[in-house]
Parts: structure tokens; sequence; C-alpha cells
């Protein structure tokens, strides 16, 4: 019996505290002076998740006070097949529109038969991907791939 109150306990604390566990809610002061001095950031990505997670990164940094001045999301891969109109990414980029630039590869689209007047408002068409990050990364931007 107190095993099974243990267990219990256990499985109740993992549920309530389960929504702080994934993502990062707090930067510390240092971090965000830190961040400052370079405002402007920039991804390369090939996923649904790490899209997901890139703009939910932009929300983390706004509301630790960070200043952007720019915030680009470079999209290669499959992930560009998803980026079309009535897409669930659609629905989740909306709140993003006009705060983050999203430019998608354009050798990735027509790899995959994907044609830019089927891509979603708020988009931007890149030639490549890997030459709009170096062009990121020579215009000062920090950046990272996911």
């Amino acid at each position: 019996m107190n095993n099974i109150l243990r267990t219990l306990l256990v499985v109740v604390v993992m549920i309530a505290s389960g929504t702080e566990v994934y993502g990062q809610k707090k930067i510390d002061e240092q971090a965000v002076a830190d961040l400052q001095k370079t405002p402007k950031y920039g991804f390369i990505l090939t996923t649904e998740r790490h899209f997901k997670g890139v703009l939910s990164m932009y929300d983390l940094l706004i509301e630790n006070g960070v200043k952007i001045e720019e915030y680009e999301i470079v999209v290669k891969g499959k992930v560009v097949t998803q980026l079309v109109k009535g897409s669930e990414l659609e629905e989740f980029f909306e709140k993003y529109k006009g705060k983050v630039k999203v430019s998608v590869c354009s050798v990735a689209m027509e790899k995959l038969g994907v044609a830019e007047e089927t891509l979603f408002n708020g988009l931007d068409v890149t030639p490549t991907a890997s030459v709009r990050v170096l062009q990121l990364q020579a215009n000062g931007y920090n950046t990272l791939t996911y």
C-alpha cells in the first residue's frame, strides 16, 4: 500500500510539473546582456519541430527583455512541403508575421515540387539556403543550424 501511494505521488508531481520541464522560461540577466550585443538572429533548419521551436525561442527572448533587430529563419529540406497555404504551420506562423522573416530555399522547393504560389503569405524565397546563411553571417547575425 505504501508503494502504491508513493508511486501515485510521483506520478501526480510529474504531471503537475510537466509544462515546466520542456522549455526554458527565464533567461538570466548576464545572458540577456550578452545577447543585446548582437541583436540579429538567423537560423537554418529542416524540420517542423525546429521551425516551431525557433519561433518559440523568439517569444522566449522577447519575454525576457532581449531586444531583437532582425530574426530570420532559413528553411530547407522536407519541411518546405509543410509551408503551404492551409497547413498547420501557416496557422502557427500567423502571430509572427511582420516580426520574423522566413526565407525558403528555392533548391529544396524545386526538388520537392513546391511551387512558390503554394507557399503561405509572409514567406520569402531565397536562391539557396546555404548562401543566405552566409549572407546573414556576413551581416553580423548570430546564426544557429538545426
